[in-house]
């Protein structure tokens, strides 16, 4: 019999972290409705609350990569679990919309510091770097399967709070797990000063490298729509199909299922056919299932669209890796995060301008907004490809 590789120990935790992380954020989605209702809040101001939420996931993005270059991913990671479950204790506990909003972007902070420390690790440590972060980022559709139904559940039997806090629940015996069984890791750069990762000079000239600038903006059109997606498909499933909470719930969590599946799958079309054909596949399967949603009826034909759209949302793991192939290995640690906090700092509005504009014009409008950017998307890659712009 074989032995087990200690390579699928790191992978297995970086993956169950990430759902760790990600379950903190998901419980919120399914309860916004209760929570608009205790504070008298609006979907827009809700919406704020959420992009804060993503903005400061953005943000820790690349001082993670930083302090991971100095002690360590391991370290770092644990730091993200642990404060992970404490601020989900926290956020349970919001007196007022104020105090929500504050611990909702504290949540994100905390929360953002895993992402790219993780795929940095994976990226040393497998040579199939796509199948590897498809596999890590089955972690998010995981949460996705079982953290909507479980919020709603436990909000139906106790109260929206309650499914907040399942959020510590879940992250508490993940960090003792990833404590007990990782190995310490080595920081790449334990000696320079901090201050010199944070120089302007080449962070300019990284963002503004041909092939990661067009990258990002590629991963800023999807990630604004997968933050979105993220915050109000069940929003949208009640309001505009007039679904009932549970249902909503068991849709949005068919859309994780579905998002976890297909992700290992994009990575491999990824490492074998492109970045580019992949993440064009994942746009067109997008579009064709946000048009469904939105004028679609029935319940079969919602289920098929969610399908598509689960499909459509693995884009990270082609486009993630696009960002790896132009990165030097000095560079993927503080370098991904910085890409990863400069796409995703534009990208975080999604949640707020869906809600704002759902208030404004309804949901099936807010909804269009991912048609369009979708078709930018795609659009963008046949120019690339057709006049070979190298990008």
């Amino acid at each position: 019999m074989a032995r087990w590789d200690y390579r699928w120990t790191v992978l297995s935790l970086c993956t169950l972290a990430f759902f760790a992380t990600m379950v903190a954020r998901l419980v919120i989605s399914p309860v916004v409705p209760a929570i608009e209702a205790e504070f008298d809040a609006s979907s827009g101001l809700v919406g704020v609350a959420l992009t804060g939420l993503w903005t400061a996931y953005a943000l820790a993005q690349f001082p993670s990569g930083v302090l991971a270059d100095r002690y360590g991913e391991r370290a770092v990671i644990l730091v993200a679990i642990g404060l992970t479950a404490v601020a989900s204790g926290l956020l349970a506990l919001s007196p007022s919309m104020p105090a929500f909003v504050l611990l909702t972007i504290l949540l994100g902070g905390v929360a953002g510091l895993h992402y790219s420390v993780a795929t940095s690790l994976l990226t040393r440590t497998f040579d199939g770097v796509g199948t590897a972060i498809g596999l890590h980022n089955s972690g998010a559709p995981l949460a996705g399967l079982l953290a909507p139904v479980a919020a709603a559940a436990v909000a139906g039997l106790v109260g929206w709070r309650a499914s907040i806090g399942l959020g510590a629940v879940v992250a508490a015996p993940i960090f003792l797990l990833f404590a007990w069984k990782v190995r310490r890791t080595e920081p790449a750069r334990p000696d320079q000063p901090m201050r010199e990762r944070f120089a302007l000079g080449p962070v300019r000239d990284l963002l503004t490298r041909p092939q990661i600038a067009f990258t990002a903006f590629l991963s800023i059109c999807c990630e604004f729509v997968w933050q979105a997606t993220a915050s109000f498909l069940p929003s949208f499933l009640i309001y505009h199909h007039g679904y009932s909470a549970g249902l909503a719930s068991a849709l949005f969590s068919l859309y994780f299922v579905v998002h976890g599946v297909t992700q290992p799958g994009i990575g491999v079309l990824s490492d074998r056919f492109g970045r580019e054909a992949a993440a064009a596949l994942c746009a067109l399967l997008g579009i064709a299932g946000y048009g469904t949603l939105i004028l679609g009826a029935g319940l079969p034909v919602l289920v098929g669209a969610v399908v598509l759209v689960g499909t459509g949302m693995s884009w990270g793991a082609a486009l993630l890796p696009r960002f790896m192939d132009y990165l030097s290995a000095e560079e993927r640690g503080a370098g991904f995060g910085l890409v990863r906090t400069a796409y995703m700092m534009v990208s975080a509005t999604g949640s707020a301008v869906v809600g704002i504009v759902a208030d404004l014009a309804g949901w099936g409008a807010a909804f269009g907004v991912f048609v369009v950017l979708l078709s930018a998307v795609v659009a963008a890659l046949a120019v690339n490809r057709t006049f070979d712009l190298g990008l």
